[in-house]
């Protein structure tokens, strides 16, 4: 599937992903269609087959702080938001852990990964051996080769504590830390979104740092730290409308993969869950990746239809968003617009000279162009131009054709020349629902 890899009425973001037996498990928080608030009073479970990233299966809610026509509220002294829960497994048993807004988080439990979670309880501590108010912000939870469990949490400082196996609720008396990201210059100093690996008898902590849509990484011998900040994953603000990051690591059929959200509905409270490949150096480093439209494949099929949702690069106030369960565009597409995809293959068909490019759009009364540029926005190869009219419809161009493989970048512009041309600048031009090449 590309990115996003969920359904398009799906909004999973702070991704956790963990691979139970033969399948993988997405959780996260969930998000509403152009909701004016982070999160939902629920979560929902996804999986996939580990031989087949293509076909995601809904499991349905989880886990509930507030009642509605299925579920009763699994909890009693908070009906608030859940954020960025996490799951892990120990003899058997599958442990939800589960993060609520400006409320004492809560660990519940089930044996089936998938849920639902019954709740244990809140998390038990000595003061003096836990910070953040028991909230445990973002809590990501590490179960060690040994059996020894421990937790790292926080908001705009990191916290790190051991649980207490036995139970997995309970914070061990005297193994509280904090500061486990040590700051730096300001812009890798942790933020949110804890996220604890062990990679090749390293300990590694995925977080979010200040800098906005990041995820960075620190690397430590000891699971109490220190850690080493190392870089940047990915950062999901470039050349498309940034926010917050969270998501975590993942190895999948000898594939490691960054999993991570990002935005639509021109706001910051609607995210979708994204993946891509990523590659884990011998000294242990990961190299930045970039967003791409690709999630689990290994490239798009450029005769096939695009759908416009599965852009990578938004750039001149165009975004996507959700017209209904069925619909989602490409809009506030205004003159100097990008639109961009990576990556595609043409394949190898050197007896074409030209192929037809088709856009389906919805129209807005405004007259405009898509120009078709392969490889770099800036200075790539402009293969060909698509006008388009007022109205709704399929409009067509014969553009030239291309062999192998190429990202490709609608760059648009309205066609009025008069005096009066600037006043259209700010007008959306149309919105972009899908488009195909064909020969």
């Amino acid at each position: 599937m590309p990115n996003p890899f969920l359904p398009l009425w799906e909004y999973i973001p702070d991704g956790e992903p963990r691979v139970f037996g033969d399948r993988v498990y997405l959780y996260g928080s969930h998000d509403r269609a152009s909701s004016e608030q982070f999160c939902d009073f629920k979560l929902k479970v996804w999986s996939a087959s580990v031989s087949d990233l293509n076909s995601w299966q809904c499991h349905g809610d989880s886990f509930h702080t507030r009642k509605d026509t299925d579920h009763e509220a699994d909890t009693n002294w908070t009906d608030r938001e859940l954020y960025a829960p996490d799951v892990v497994c120990r003899d058997g048993k599958y442990y939800l852990y589960s993060y609520i807004l400006a409320s004492k988080g809560c660990v519940s439990v089930s044996d089936r990964p998938e849920g639902p979670f019954k709740l244990l309880s809140t998390y038990v501590y000595d003061e003096a051996d836990a910070g953040d108010d028991g909230i445990f912000n973002d809590a990501g939870v590490l179960v060690d080769d040994d059996g020894r469990v421990y937790i790292y949490y926080g908001f705009e400082k990191s916290h790190f504590g051991e649980l207490n196996p036995e139970n997995m609720y309970e914070i061990k008396k005297g193994s509280y830390k904090e500061d486990m990201i040590p700051c730096g210059d300001g812009k890798t100093d942790f933020f949110e979104a804890s996220s604890p690996r062990k990679i090749n008898g390293k300990y590694y902590l995925i977080y979010s740092p200040k800098n906005g849509g990041c995820l960075d990484y620190a690397v430590s011998d000891s699971p109490s730290g220190p850690f080493e900040h190392k870089g940047t994953i990915i950062n999901n603000s470039i050349d498309y409308p940034g926010g917050n990051n969270h998501g975590s690591v993942c190895n999948i059929n000898g594939q490691w993969y960054i999993f991570y959200h990002r935005m639509t509905n021109g706001t910051i409270m609607s995210r979708c869950a994204c993946a891509e490949k990523i590659e884990i150096l011998p000294d242990g480093t990961i190299p930045e990746v970039e967003m791409t439209s690709l999630g689990f494949e290994e490239s798009l099929n450029p005769y096939t239809i695009t759908p416009a949702e599965i852009a990578c690069v938004l750039k001149g106030g165009c975004f996507i968003t959700q017209k209904d369960t069925f619909t989602r565009v490409v809009t506030g597409i205004k003159n100097g617009s990008i639109i961009g995809y990576k990556y595609f293959d043409f394949g190898e068909d050197f007896s074409s000279k030209t192929m037809e490019f088709s856009a389906k759009v919805t129209g807005a009364g405004c007259q405009g162009q898509i120009h078709i540029v392969i490889d770099d926005y800036e200075n790539g190869e402009e293969i060909g131009v698509c006008d388009i009219g007022t109205h709704d419809g399929v409009y067509h161009a014969r553009v030239k054709n291309v062999t192998g493989r190429h990202s490709v970048f609608l760059k648009v512009n309205h066609v009025y020349n008069g005096w009066f041309a600037h006043a259209f600048n700010e007008r959306n031009i149309f919105d972009l629902e899908s488009f195909v090449f064909t020969k």
